[in-house]
């Protein structure tokens, strides 16, 4: 008789490793703790109008199109996807903007308009980030992280250089312009750390974003969402939506289940694609793999501050995805990482979901999303993301020329109280770790329990860490690493 698994949760990475594992012969039941399926990637409909809650960038379509060829599928028999040109739009100071373009050789002209000579540099850049991209893709982000010997191969030995030296380091050495250089480091943002502690091999982004392309799923990123939960059903998995899980049943430090809503289910595997720290706090003190001082310790990467916007006209001068520079990021950094308060002037990011998916808002209206990233653990008020929404609204209105307030018809906001309610975060926190190298492959919280049998873990605090792709290929990861100790028969 097949055994019996539990997944926590219907995040990417749950979806992923409960799919896997079903396939393999697996009885797999997935207890989602809120109404919605997707996680921190739920959608929101209101008024007409329609935003996606959480992850908004699609990037690295071959690591989608690889996880739904695992199963003899492709992206296209669940979701379109719309290349996004431009890609971005970045504003600088005051009537100084960028946008990048959605092809390469658009952005080799791109930059060769901000510097001269930058366009054969970004060549070789990016000729490097390939390689890289290459490493990684091949081996390195598919290591479970149980050894050091994982990252030890003869390519890796011969980009060590890239381990041992910084993206911000890395980035200086071919370009000079400012502007050109904060291009080139926004893209490990999404990983969670300052580009000055972030490893310089995850250029792996920069070819992500400049080769492999942005891009856009029809009808949003909850649509992925729907996609991997009608390919799980298709392989056998049971999705269960309200079902908070309250405690793990263990006997002589072996799973035997899940108290659910106050009933008790049992299993022989769990697998916990929650909180890292929220799961292990459904144990004992000394059944944990880590302790409070160990999560306390650890580099976070940020929460958000965020705001769901319904206008009641359509604007001028933005793009689907926009990015706003027009202030110091080493400060809004610094109140991130080192000071751990509400930063003075953070830069942020708006999407306009409605330029490209008209769905998404009524007629002649825009849905808006704006993202402010803040130290995880402030304090939340409403007070605090009120007065925010108006610093942000205003700069949007500057550089934009735009009127927006007064245009507003719906709003909703979402901070670090959201995430701790309706995810259990840790902090609040909305990445995970942050990738800096020692919390980077073998550094990061392990997939499987040190005291426990049977008990694993998947998702974002896990490897290969925050984002999108990466929770997709933990939730195979997971899965194999289940499979080795318990075979399905």
């Amino acid at each position: 008789m097949s055994k019996k698994i539990i997944v926590i949760g219907s995040g990417f990475s749950s979806l992923s490793a409960a799919t896997y594992l079903s396939k393999y012969g697996y009885q797999v039941t997935i207890l989602e703790k809120n109404q919605d399926f997707g996680g921190r990637a739920r959608q929101l409909k209101s008024n007409g109008f329609i935003f996606d809650l959480g992850p908004s960038f699609y990037w690295m379509p071959d690591v989608f199109e690889k996880y739904f060829g695992d199963f003899g599928k492709k992206v296209k028999d669940y979701y379109q996807l719309i290349r996004l040109d431009p890609a971005y739009k970045i504003f600088f100071e005051k009537n100084k903007t960028v946008s990048i373009p959605g092809s390469f050789e658009k952005i080799l002209s791109t930059f060769e308009n901000i510097e001269r000579g930058s366009s054969s540099k970004l060549k070789k850049f990016m000729n490097e980030a390939e390689i890289n991209y290459s490493i990684a893709m091949n081996g390195i982000v598919f290591k479970p992280g149980f050894s050091i010997f994982e990252l030890i191969t003869f390519q890796t030995v011969r980009r060590v250089k890239y381990f041992m030296t910084s993206i911000k380091s890395e980035v200086s050495k071919f370009f000079n312009n400012k502007k050109l250089k904060q291009i080139l480091e926004f893209p490990v943002l999404f990983l969670g750390a300052k580009p000055e502690n972030t490893p310089a091999f995850y250029n792996i982004m920069n070819y992500a974003d400049f080769k492999l392309g942005t891009w856009y799923p029809k009808d949003g990123m909850y649509s992925v969402v729907k996609g991997m939960v009608r390919l799980a059903e298709e392989n056998g998995v049971k999705l269960i939506s309200n079902q908070n899980v309250e405690a793990i049943i263990e006997e002589n430090n072996k799973i035997k289940g899940v108290i659910s809503n106050g009933k008790n289910i049992y299993c022989d595997i769990v697998v916990s694609g929650a909180d890292y720290h929220h799961t292990e706090s459904l144990l004992n003190s000394h059944q944990r793999n880590y302790s409070e001082s160990y999560w306390d310790k650890k580099v976070f990467a940020p929460s958000a501050l965020l705001f769901y916007i319904g206008l009641n006209k359509k604007v001028r001068n933005l793009e689907h995805h926009n990015l706003f520079f027009d202030v110091n990021f080493d400060e809004h950094a610094s109140a991130i990482y080192n000071n751990k308060k509400w930063p003075d002037a953070p830069q942020f990011y708006v999407t306009v979901s409605s330029i490209t998916d008209l769905k998404s808002a009524p007629e002649n209206c825009d849905s808006f999303v704006i993202l402010i990233p803040i130290a995880p653990g402030l304090e939340d008020t409403e007070s605090i993301r009120n007065s925010y929404l108006e610093k942000i609204l205003t700069r949007i209105e500057e550089h934009s020329e735009n009127k927006i307030k007064d245009s507003i018809i719906f709003k909703k906001s979402y901070c670090i109280n959201d995430f701790k309610s309706d995810y259990n975060s840790y902090k609040g926190n909305a990445y995970g770790l942050a990738n800096t190298l020692f919390q980077t492959a073998i550094f990061k919280p392990k997939l499987r329990s040190k005291k426990i049998k049977g008990l694993y873990f998947t998702g974002q605090l896990t490897v290969p860490g925050p984002g999108v792709p990466p929770a997709l290929i933990s939730g195979k990861i997971v899965s194999k690493t289940v499979m080795q100790d318990f075979p399905s028969q």
